[in-house]
């Protein structure tokens, strides 16, 4: 027997047009852009200083287009996502990775075990270093920077793969503490 699908949301969720202007006028462009609203934004929405702030902050980790390729900052997100068992990133995450790498598989292999997955030494040392950041940065040191530099990574990247480990971290734990669900629309793209 079928279960009923899970509710994607644990709290209530704002209506559309109840939402400040920014906020719908991000969220309508998300839609017409991917083609459906991400639930992390009708979740955050419900609070409006929140939204903002995780937006900004996402966008300017995500979002730059020096250092670190789009593919690597999401292919950090995919794995230390998996770390957390946050199924609503590795989810979402996995299907931009997908879409960034041009790699229908990418996305599956680093969420299962990044360390099997046939990555360049480069973004193994990547991951290695943002799944430390992730899961145990009271014990990031002076090695550890020393392996990202031999890896050919600068300071500025160093500190964009800390970052984006530490936000996504965050936001793992509030996904999962909320019961956040993936939109089923993440499951196919970046896979044909």
């Amino acid at each position: 027997m079928a279960q009923d699908a899970p509710r994607p949301f644990r709290y209530p969720v704002p209506e559309l047009g109840t939402l400040p202007e920014d906020i719908r006028e991000r969220i309508l462009a998300v839609q017409e852009k991917a083609g459906f609203v991400p639930n992390v934004f009708l979740l955050l929405a419900r609070r409006p200083a929140e939204f903002r702030a995780f937006v900004a902050y996402h966008d300017a980790l995500m979002e730059k287009r020096e250092g670190l390729t789009a593919a690597e900052r999401e292919m950090i997100v995919v794995a230390i996502s998996a770390a957390h068992s946050c199924q609503y990133c590795v989810v979402a995450h996995g299907a931009i990775l997908r879409v960034r790498a041009k790699d229908p598989v990418i996305a599956d292999l680093v969420a299962t075990n990044y360390r099997k997955a046939g990555l360049p030494p480069r973004q193994r040392a990547m991951l290695d270093y943002a799944l430390k950041v992730a899961t145990a940065s009271h014990l990031v040191g002076d090695d550890d920077h020393a392996a990202l530099a031999a890896a050919g990574f600068t300071e500025d990247e160093a500190w964009d793969i800390g970052a984006i480990a530490a936000f996504f971290s965050m936001s793992n734990r509030l996904a999962n503490a909320t019961d956040l669900r993936p939109n089923a629309e993440f499951h196919m793209l970046g896979r044909r």
